[in-house]
C-alpha cells in the first residue's frame, strides 16, 4: 500500500486554524474596524449557538471522509477536554493519532511515532469545542479585508491569520503553520454549528474534508485514550 500520512493538524484542525491562499489574501482591500478582537470572538461563540451551549459539551465524536490522493479514507475523532484519539481507516489499513492530555502518538500499521515535543505545549491548551480555545490576549487589532465582494473580519497573531465572515461571524478562512483550510460549509447539531465541509491543505497534501456526524456527550470515556 502506498504510505500515506494524513497531515497531522487534521485531527486537530482548529485548534490551529487556518488562512486563504496567500494571493488572494494580498490582493485583499484591507481596513480598520472599531471592533476588539474579544467582540469579534465573542460575536464568532454566538454564532456558533452560544458561549455557555458550547462549554456544556464535554465529548465529541466526530465522524468525517477525507479525500486525499485520489483515496477515501474515514476517520472517526473522540475528543475529550484537550484529549483527542484519532482512527483513519483505508484500504483495509488503519492509522492512529492519540493524545491523551500529556503525551501521544501516531501509530501506522503498527509503527509508532511519538508526537513531537514541539506540539505538546499547543495540545495541552485544546478544548473539546476548539473554538473556545481563543484568546483576544493573542491579538493586539482586528482588520477588515474585502474578499470577493465580502467584509471579513481578520484577527493576526503569530499562530495564525483567521479570517470570519463579517456577516455571518463564522470563521471562514485560517491559515498556520500546519497548512491552510477554507471551511466551505457548517452543519447545526443540538443547536450547535460545526464545520461540514473543509478544503484543506498541510505538508503538501490537498484533502477535502466532509463531516458527516457529530455526537455530543455521549459514547466516549477516559479508556478511550489510554
Amino acid at each position: 500500500m502506498k504510505k500515506i500520512i494524513v497531515p497531522f493538524f487534521c485531527a486537530v484542525l482548529f485548534s490551529s486554524p487556518v488562512i486563504a491562499q496567500k494571493a488572494t489574501a494580498a490582493k485583499a482591500e484591507v481596513t480598520k474596524t472599531q471592533l476588539t478582537p474579544q467582540q469579534v470572538i465573542d460575536n464568532y461563540l454566538t454564532a456558533l449557538g452560544g458561549k455557555d451551549k458550547l462549554e456544556a459539551v464535554k465529548t465529541t465524536i466526530t465522524d468525517n471522509t477525507l479525500s486525499v490522493q485520489g483515496m477515501e479514507i474515514s476517520m472517526t475523532t473522540k475528543k475529550m477536554g484537550n484529549k483527542f484519539k484519532s482512527v483513519q481507516s483505508v484500504m483495509g489499513q488503519q492509522m492512529t493519532q492519540l493524545f491523551d492530555g500529556e503525551k501521544g502518538y501516531f501509530d501506522q500499521m503498527g509503527k509508532k511515532m511519538d508526537i513531537p515535543a514541539d506540539k505538546i505545549t499547543e495540545l495541552k491548551k485544546g478544548k473539546t469545542v476548539d473554538a473556545l480555545g481563543y484568546d483576544a490576549a493573542n491579538f493586539k487589532t482586528v482588520t477588515v479585508e474585502k474578499i470577493d465582494g465580502k467584509d471579513y473580519n481578520v484577527l493576526s497573531s503569530d499562530n495564525g491569520k483567521y479570517y470570519f465572515d463579517a456577516a455571518t461571524n463564522l470563521l471562514y478562512k485560517s491559515e498556520s503553520k500546519e497548512g491552510n483550510a477554507t471551511i466551505k460549509a457548517y452543519m447545526t447539531v443540538d443547536g450547535l454549528k460545526f464545520p461540514s465541509e473543509i478544503d484543506a491543505e498541510g505538508n503538501g497534501q490537498k484533502i477535502t474534508i466532509k463531516t458527516t456526524k457529530v455526537v455530543i456527550n455521549s459514547g466516549v470515556t477516559e479508556a478511550d485514550f489510554k
